[in-house]
């Protein structure tokens, strides 16, 4: 009896992966074991960037707070630690949007931190 390959299930699954390939230059995305390749080194990178993106937004934050702090006569630091000490809770992406939009409630925020620290 003939070995039997199960072909439509195998058609799927190279359909299915190179679905995934499709955008990419040149052979990666019309040669399967190309494709696949491409595809799981894609995968792992898109793992990897979604992890670094939250670094750079906190990066970003902190970058913010800091020279807000700076123009109000306050290192950053130092308004974290006033700011704990105070068991304000505040995040520091909430805190960057709130010395850009409110300047006022911010240096309100930061002579709490001082109070604290005096």
């Amino acid at each position: 009896m003939p070995r039997s390959t199960n072909a439509p299930a195998s058609r799927m699954r190279r359909k299915r992966r190179l679905e995934l390939a499709k955008g990419f230059r040149g052979s990666r995305s019309k040669l399967f074991r190309q494709a696949t390749e491409a595809v799981d080194r894609a995968m792992v990178m898109a793992t990897k960037h979604r992890r670094k993106k939250k670094v750079a937004y906190r990066q970003l934050w902190i970058a913010r707070l800091s020279g807000a702090c700076e123009k109000c006569g306050i290192t950053y630091s130092r308004f974290i630690q006033g700011l704990t000490k105070a068991r304000i809770t505040l995040n520091r992406k909430m805190l960057s949007e709130i010395s850009i939009h409110d300047p006022q409630g911010f240096a309100s925020i930061i002579a709490l931190a001082k109070k604290q620290l005096a």
